[in-house]
């Protein structure tokens, strides 16, 4: 599926984009997405696809994480300063709808105990899903730190558009390990589409206060 974008193409425009983040002297540290523009693509006739990949590399450094979970979850989240509702407190939440937006937006990714998952809010669970935020299972079985480092480097991709941009990396990664996230991402969104490279019409990467470059 890469095949389409030269490699070397496209470890150069990571090179100038690194170079031209680095010359800003920023106090931040700068996004890396990919945009994906889409050909004969009918976002009204076709269905809405969900998928997510894990990169090979850390895409964002600082995510903020949100544990819904039951008792034993919770005092484990405490414990390692992680965020978290209980089942009552998320009840009592969905009676208020602002305070229910505004928590999908403060979080960049919720984790949701097995035992409790059927347990959460309905209408809580579309406000996350609306807002690109998925709940992804925890069990007991595994460990909640390690499954939190798995999913910083996790990307959703969804919805129905004409475009589409997802976060790969960030200035401060080396142009290496950025050009390996693209190229995962470019191979596992491509093969979603129905008929695949002929609906893309472009690829391009961009820094978020930086110029567009064009792979393909």
């Amino acid at each position: 599926m890469f095949s389409k974008v030269s490699r070397d193409a496209l470890f150069k425009a990571v090179e100038n984009i690194l170079q031209d983040s680095q010359a800003k002297e920023l106090h931040c540290l700068e996004t890396v997405e990919l945009q994906i523009g889409l050909n004969d693509y009918d976002p009204e006739k076709w269905k809405t696809f969900y998928g997510s990949t894990l990169l090979q590399h850390l895409a964002v450094p600082q995510l903020k994480v949100c544990v819904l979970g039951d008792l034993k979850h919770c005092r484990e989240a405490k414990a390692i300063g992680i965020d978290c509702w209980d089942v009552e407190a998320l009840k009592k939440l969905n009676k208020d709808q602002k305070l229910v937006r505004k928590m999908a937006k403060s979080y960049d990714f919720f984790l949701a105990s097995e035992s409790i998952i059927k347990l959460i809010p309905k209408q809580l669970a579309s406000v996350l899903i609306k807002a690109g935020k998925f709940l992804t299972r925890l069990t007991h079985k595994e460990s909640m730190m390690s499954k939190i480092k798995i999913l910083s480097t996790k990307k959703i991709l969804m919805r129905k558009m004409a475009c589409l941009s997802v976060n790969v990396g960030h200035a401060g990664m080396k142009a290496e390990k950025l050009t390996h996230n693209i190229i995962i991402s470019i191979n596992f969104l491509v093969p979603l589409l129905k008929e695949h490279w002929q609906n893309v019409r472009s690829l391009h990467i961009k820094s978020s206060m930086g110029l567009s470059h064009r792979l393909y």
